[in-house]
This record gives structure tokens, sequence and C-alpha cells, in this order.
């Protein structure tokens, strides 16, 4: 099989350009993605009170469930920029309308980076004006709108799933950019996902809020959930076959195919955390319900001090075990277990006498698994952080307004 990228999926095409955003001369920061046709779609949006202008008018675009085109500027986040940064989002939407020969109201407009500058509109307009005309269909045209949206980020993050839904070969794909100020309720990052499954917006709107829940929601590097959060999908339809409904073993099928997709973009995100040299994976079980799992996960991936203790290959039971202690998730102390990658560490109350050299062993992997057993239930929830680092506090002590 072919290397899977954004634009596998068929009805779609995209560019990346340099306008001019970034201060380094030539660097991708202006990117544009277009449906061949008016494509079902889906997004989910930061929680954060504060929004950028962007967010708020994807919100407004979105409820007619057909889009066309997503332009997206990294450099600059158009954010806390009032009424001239809704004029200026607004603004990019119609001149990416225009050049694509779409409506507006098909236009869904991303912006990441700093906050509190105004956009540069003549680069920027001149730069969608530019990404119109190099509009392709191709690898390399997936990859450059991969880049074009990358802030801090060390690395593309890009994924793709193919497998038969019916009598149809359906393809999903996405890029998201995201490094620092990463938390839970919808992550801090953008991720743009296209499908050519037959799908309607309903359909793909539960599909998406299901997958979003245990990949960008179960994902955090330093708790900072940020002001532009989006993560947006397109179903052109254009794998034929019958529209995909609800409920159904299709939907199954395509939901497995979306949720595969959004994981794998997701731990790419804590892969390429601000500073990090480990991802961690927080395992909570024995949770009396659902609510309490996520709770005791988030606790012990937000903790600062376990996340110093797994940068420092420290075997620190007693970080892990207090974060849990203050999450409000219900516990049996008498029940509660604690692993280190298989190792029992903790067990009804006490530490376990355990082989500390092969804890510190386990700690200093690529990828280190805290699991927890609270004791009471049979509930479950996984998340995702990485290690806190001295780079991570260099990276964010140099960052400024």
């Amino acid at each position: 099989m072919p290397d899977l990228n954004l634009l596998t999926p068929k009805g779609f095409r995209a560019a990346g350009v340099a306008c001019g955003i970034k201060t380094k001369a030539g660097t991708p920061d202006l990117a544009l993605l277009v449906a061949d046709v008016p494509a079902a779609a889906a997004a989910l949006f930061t929680t954060n009170k504060f929004v950028s202008p962007s967010v708020i008018l994807d919100r407004r675009v979105i409820r007619a469930g057909r889009i066309r085109a997503i332009v997206v500027n990294s450099g600059n986040a158009n954010a806390c920029t009032g009424a001239q940064g809704l004029k200026d989002a607004k603004t990019m939407a119609a001149i990416a309308a225009k050049s694509v020969g779409v409506k507006p109201a098909e236009v869904l407009v991303g912006s990441t980076g700093i906050i509190g500058h105004f956009l540069p509109m003549e680069k920027v307009s001149a730069g969608i004006r530019e990404a119109a005309g190099r509009l392709e269909a191709t690898p390399a045209a997936a990859e450059a709108f991969a880049r074009a949206i990358m802030t801090t980020d060390l690395v593309m993050k890009m994924s793709a799933a193919q497998g038969p839904i019916g009598a149809a070969v359906v393809t999903v794909a996405g890029v998201c950019k995201g490094s620092g100020m990463i938390a839970p309720n919808m992550a801090t990052m953008l991720a743009y996902l296209t499908t050519d499954a037959n799908i309607g917006p309903a359909a793909l709107k539960a599909a998406l809020k299901a997958a979003a829940e245990v990949s960008f929601n179960a994902i955090t590097v330093d708790g900072h959930n940020s002001t532009n959060d989006t993560v947006a999908v397109l179903a052109s339809g254009a794998a034929g076959g019958p529209e995909i409904a609800s409920g159904t073993p299709e939907f199954a099928a395509f939901s497995s195919l979306l949720f595969n997709v959004c994981q794998e973009l997701a731990q790419k995100i804590v892969a390429d955390g601000e500073g990090a040299t480990r991802v961690v994976e927080v395992h909570i079980e024995g949770a009396r319900s659902d609510k309490d799992a996520r709770l005791a996960a988030r606790a012990v991936a937000n903790s600062p001090l376990v996340k110093c203790a797994v940068n420092g290959g420290d075997p620190n039971w007693g970080r892990v075990v207090s974060a849990v202690g203050y999450s409000g998730a219900k516990m049996d102390e008498r029940k509660f277990r604690h692993w280190i990658g298989d190792l029992l560490v903790f067990d009804a109350g006490m530490p376990t006498g355990f082989d500390r050299a092969a804890a510190e062993a386990l700690m200093r992997r690529p990828r280190v698994l805290l699991r927890v057993d609270l004791g009471l239930g049979s509930a479950s929830y996984t998340c995702w952080t990485c290690d806190l680092s001295k780079e991570y506090v260099s990276i964010n002590a140099d960052y400024h307004t």
C-alpha cells in the first residue's frame, strides 16, 4: 500500500506557502485546504472562555455542516485582538473564498502562534492568493500544508488509515500541530482531517466527538488550555457507497478509522511536547465511574512533580499516589495499587519493597507506563503526557509577547 497522506482521500487539494508572518524568511506560515465539492463537516473547539476570533467565526460557520475550504495561518494566533481580529478572520475567509470560487460561509479559518498581535493582513492576503494558485492533490502539497501550520513543533505530525466499509475503500487522514500549551478539554492544538467516506454532518460530528474524547482530550503537556484549539474533519463522500448512518456496522468501522488517526496524531503531540524526552502513559482502572477514572488520570498526568520525576528517572510512587488522592476520584485505600510498567510498587496503602534498580530502568524508557487500580469498580481511562524538563522552562521563559 502506498504511503497515505492528508490528500489520499479523494476530493481534496492543498497548499502551504511562506508569506512573511513568521520572522524567519522562507518559513511556511499560510496553509489552504480545498474540497472539490461541498464536504460534510464537523468540528470541536477550545473550552477556554477567551477564544480567538477564528474560533468565534468557525463556531458559526460549522453549523451549516458543509464546508469547501479551510485557511490557516501560523506565527500569529489572532487572539485577544477584539473587533479588528474578528474583521481580519472574516477577511481571511472572504479572500480564500474568492480565490477558490466558493462562498465565505463555506470557509473555516484557523490561526496559531503568538497572542495579542494583529495579523499582518497585507501579507496574509497575498499568502492566501498564492496558496490558491498552488493547490494540488499530491503528497508534497499535503506536506506543505502540514509544515505551514507548525509553530514551536519540531516535527510534522501526520497520520492516515484506510479500510473497507461496505463495498467502498475509505481513507481517513489528518495533520495537526501542537507542542506547548497542551491540556485536555479540546487539547491545545490545531488538527485538520479529511476523509472520502460518504457520511453526513451529524454522524460525522458524533464520530469526531467520541474519537476526540479518548485522543485529543486525553493528552496534556503542561495543563494549559489555549485560545485557538480546533479539530475539524471534512468528508467528501467520493469513496461512494450508501451514506454511513450512526449506530450501524459501517459507522463503527468508520469510527475505528477516525479513532486510529486521532489517537496517533494526539500521541505525536505529546512526543513532540516542548522539551520532552519521554512519553508517559497514565492508565487508571478499577474506578467506580468513567468520571472518576478521568479525574485520577488527568491529575497524575498534569502533576509537575510526577512529570519531573519521570524526567529524572525517579520511581517516585508517592507523587503518583498523592496526585490520585487530591484528584477527587473515589477509591478504596485497602485495594489501591500502583505499578510502574508491570512492577507493583504500592499496594494497600504501603510501598511493596520493590526492586528500585528495576523501577529506575522502567522510568528511563522512552515510553513510561504509570498504572493505578482504584479498587472500586470496572471503569478505566488512559491519557498521555510527557516529562517536564529544564528545556521546557527555557523554551517558555524565552517565549514572549
